[in-house]
């Protein structure tokens, strides 16, 4: 029985609602590992012309998804401290505010 290929309707909302659940982490490392991780496993699947292996591919990534969302509550719940990248970069968006005048 041959595989249905999702649709690329399908697959960019997975990767858009993907990259959403991946930004709600608070944790800045965990934010961007799993933002680059992401990426990274939606450019193989927009690489893959295999109907089978690219149907295998988005429902691993559908459940990749589920526990994804899981543990951006848990990290939420238990987020910890502001690394200093992040508050570098508050500081610095901060100021572009002050220098357009923008109060």
């Amino acid at each position: 029985m041959a595989a249905v290929a999702p649709t690329k309707q399908a697959i960019t909302g997975l990767y858009n609602s993907m990259l959403k659940t991946s930004q709600s982490f608070s944790s800045y490392n965990f934010r961007e590992y799993f933002l680059r991780r992401t990426k990274d496993t939606f450019k193989a699947i927009e690489a893959e012309r295999d109907p089978a292996k690219l149907s295998t591919m988005y429902s691993q990534a559908v459940k990749d998804h589920v526990v994804l969302r899981r543990s951006a509550v848990v990290n939420q719940l238990y987020g910890g401290w502001k690394v200093a990248v992040e508050v570098e970069e508050k500081e610095a968006q901060q100021e572009v505010t002050k220098d357009r005048g923008d109060t």
